[in-house]
């Protein structure tokens, strides 16, 4: 690892904890019916209609690639960035998105896998 891309660990945990207490916040206020966490909501002056999330999720980007370069995960992000790929009509909304994962989150079980290994055969 190339000396200059190493950050300090306590750069990183304190990043962590802004990421994870906006995150809290932003998930509160889905769980209640805001919609644009999870996916940009573009409202209709063509601007994003919830700029706190885009930010979120920008975050979210850089700071998974931060713990990337010390060869690291943070499971919080990691299931973030998950949940904000998901699209179709299969997944459940934001509002339930966002319940779910505010419930995983107090059980503690972010990192987990979100369902059983299925066997291939």
């Amino acid at each position: 690892m190339d000396p200059r891309n190493h950050m300090d660990p306590e750069q990183l945990d304190t990043l962590s904890r802004v990421f994870s207490d906006q995150l809290l916040a932003c998930l509160d206020e889905c769980a209640r019916g805001r919609h644009g966490l999870f996916s940009a909501a573009i409202s209709e002056g063509g601007e994003e209609s919830w700029p706190e999330a885009a930010r979120l999720r920008e975050l979210a980007v850089a700071l998974q690639s931060l713990f990337a370069q010390q060869e690291e995960r943070n499971a919080l992000c990691d299931e973030f960035l998950d949940l904000c790929s998901m699209h179709g009509e299969q997944h459940p909304g934001e509002r339930k998105l966002a319940r779910v994962f505010l419930e995983r989150i107090e059980r503690g079980e972010i990192g987990t896998p979100t369902q059983e290994e299925r066997k291939p055969w």
